[in-house]
């Protein structure tokens, strides 16, 4: 009894509280005082310094594309760009800030986080052929995330000018080959007006839905020479984007499928790329009282309006005679399954019908699976942005929703809020059990931390799954940057610089960001611990120590069970133990305020409580907690 009415207290909503004060410094350049002049040739009214080389006009190019941050290993086939961004960049207006990083995977991610919470491209760069290989994985997850992130890397083009053996190792006749399948565009300018030309359309397209990201490969020597003639080339001016919306003949009959409807449903993925689709799509719902599944991939549906029927997707889609889906990732799994033999069966009911609205279908590739398979029996396909369509939608439906209908839709919101109730106060049941365990319970962490976060202006910048969606089942949030989903290609190495990105955009608006970090995705490259400090990004990260890979660990389970070998021998291969890895001095060592191992649950609130202090300060910090599988 004791550990429930504890559990009863600490499970008690809470709705966000007011926005903190941001407490973080910009970061000070280390040279100052450039001598200033009238640049005419740049769109915006402001003193540039004198720009005498390839590498400023480059800076000019990306600070008019509204780009603040640079993130970069440092790679000597733009050190250049590099150059010129360190001592004109970052002391002049506006200014664009060198991020360091240890690794170029890390770049990549860091800018993929950055762009869900502010909606815009981050800069990286990457060292030619080889830089590119380490930053691929994370190229492939801002792919399928559907992320904006705009990439330079360095391209050594006249190999009479390759100084060394490993010049020629680095080089690449076509290095943006490598990742050509899963970036949306990519270009190698051969001048510096083509360098204009192509970061514009590079914005341009990594802006367009489906967002992705985008690779120009610069001359090294262009970076580094001076600007012909002295004078740098006009900026191109980047237009107003406009994403493309469904035809009107299609919404028009969309409209009148979901008002006709006895049991709508809508199905939302990466549908809200902005805090108005979150808007719109709580509009539409409403509109209809129609349920609406969140897949967690974005917060698309605030986690406690009681049209949130998420928890309930299977008989959901079963009952659906009308589905909606919004920039459906797996169409196919939304509505169908394939048994262990092979068997595919959808799972509506004959009659019903289908609808998708999605921006992928404007832009796809071959090679990479991730379109996923067919889905089955859609019976209208829109190939247009989701959020872009949703006004003109919400407009068709309340102008076809008769009267008459009104008093049934509103009768079926009542019943799902009712349902939603009965969800809720199940996870909450669910989540006292094992409630003063140790290792810790997810239930337990997730709830700890949302206790002493859920009076502040924060914001979770880390996916769900290996918590078990915990957060979406007991916290409230309805802000559109509370949560920004997973990684996209399911590459682990994603979380930790991801949202050390998503941390930095929230800096300036004064959140606290907090992320649930695995132990094996930390470990892939702990050296984002060190930007953390060295940036100083405030985030807390909880590590979620389970002290293996805890899904491959049930996989060789399921495994070795149907072999009947036994499941003695599982942990081989996928435990991350013998030695038990310290997180805390981990971070400590370099320069991250670190606590724990914290294996007992009572400790666990007031660890958070000092970390977070130290977060609320501008500074990062970590808390090891030992915890269950998931």
């Amino acid at each position: 009894m004791a550990a429930t009415a504890t559990a009863a207290s600490t499970l008690a909503q809470a709705q966000p509280g007011p926005s903190q004060q941001g407490t973080s410094d910009p970061n000070t350049p280390r040279r100052q005082g450039a001598v200033t002049l009238k640049d005419e040739s740049t769109p915006r009214n402001r003193e540039l310094t004198y720009s005498s080389c390839g590498g400023d006009y480059m800076v000019d190019v990306m600070r008019s594309l509204g780009i603040e941050y640079f993130a970069a290993t440092p790679g000597n086939t733009f050190m250049g760009l590099h150059e010129a961004i360190i001592n004109y960049g970052m002391t002049t207006a506006p200014n664009l800030r060198f991020l360091t990083t240890m690794h170029e995977e890390a770049s990549v991610a860091m800018a993929h986080g950055y762009a869900k919470i502010e909606g815009k491209p981050m800069a990286c760069g990457m060292h030619t052929a080889v830089g590119l290989q380490h930053a691929s994985m994370a190229i492939y997850n801002a792919w399928c995330d559907r992320v904006p992130v705009f990439m330079i890397t360095g391209a050594s083009i006249d190999a009479t000018r390759r100084n060394l053996w490993v010049d020629w190792d680095h080089a690449a006749q076509d290095g943006a080959a490598m990742v050509r399948d899963y970036t949306k565009w990519d270009d190698q300018p051969g001048s510096l007006r083509a360098f204009g030309d192509s970061a514009v359309r590079a914005y341009k397209f990594a802006m367009t839905p489906p967002y992705g990201p985008t690779l120009l490969a610069v001359d090294t020597l262009m970076q580094e020479d001076p600007i012909p003639g002295d004078k740098p080339p006009p900026i191109p001016r980047l237009p107003s984007l406009s994403a493309p919306a469904a035809e009107e003949g299609a919404v028009r009959d969309t409209a009148k499928m979901l008002v006709e409807a006895e049991n709508p449903v809508i199905f939302a993925d990466r549908c809200a790329r902005t805090p108005e689709g979150l808007r719109l799509l709580v509009e539409l719902a409403e509109a209809l009282q129609a349920p609406v599944i969140d897949s967690s991939n974005r917060l698309n549906f605030p986690w406690r309006h009681p049209l949130n029927q998420t928890a309930s997707q299977r008989g959901l889609i079963s009952r659906a005679d009308v589905l909606l889906e919004l920039e459906p990732g797996d169409p196919f799994a939304v509505s169908a399954e394939r048994s262990p033999d092979g068997e595919v069966r959808s799972l509506m009911q004959s009659g019903s019908k289908r609808i998708t609205i999605s921006s992928v279908d404007l832009y796809m590739k071959s090679n990479y699976q991730d379109f996923q398979r067919l889905p089955l029996d859609v019976d209208l396909a829109m190939a247009a942005d989701a959020q872009a369509t949703l006004p003109s939608l919400i407009e068709e439906v309340k102008r076809q929703l008769p009267d008459s209908r009104k008093a049934a839709i509103a009768a079926r919101g009542t019943r799902f809020a009712h349902t939603h109730q009965l969800a809720l106060q199940r996870a909450r049941d669910a989540a006292t059990y094992g409630w003063d365990d140790s290792p810790i319970s997810m239930p337990r962490l997730c709830q700890e931390l949302y206790a002493e976060i859920k009076d502040e202006d924060w914001s979770l910048v880390s996916g769900t799954l290996f918590q078990s969606h915990w957060p979406q089942q007991l916290w409230s949030a309805d802000k559109h940057y509370q949560y920004i989903g997973e990684q996209g290609g399911a590459g682990i190495g994603y979380t930790a610089p991801a949202t050390l990105g998503a941390a930095l955009a929230n800096q300036k608006h004064g959140r606290l960001s907090v992320c649930i970090n695995g132990d094996g995705d930390l470990m892939f490259g702990p050296g984002v611990l060190w930007t953390a400090a060295h940036e100083k990004i405030p985030l807390l990260y909880i590590i979620h120590n389970n002290r293996g890979y805890h899904m491959e660990i049930m996989q060789l389970q399921a495994i070795a069970d149907r072999r009947q070998r036994g499941i003695d021998r599982v942990h081989i291969g996928c435990e991350i133990a013998n030695p038990n890895i310290d997180y805390a001095m981990l971070a400590r060592s370099m320069g991250v305020y670190g606590q724990g191992p914290i294996d007992n649950p009572r400790d666990l609130g007031p660890a958070i409580r000092r970390a977070i202090e130290v977060v609320k300060k501008g500074e990062p910090a970590l808390i090891d907690v030992v915890s269950q599988g998931r």
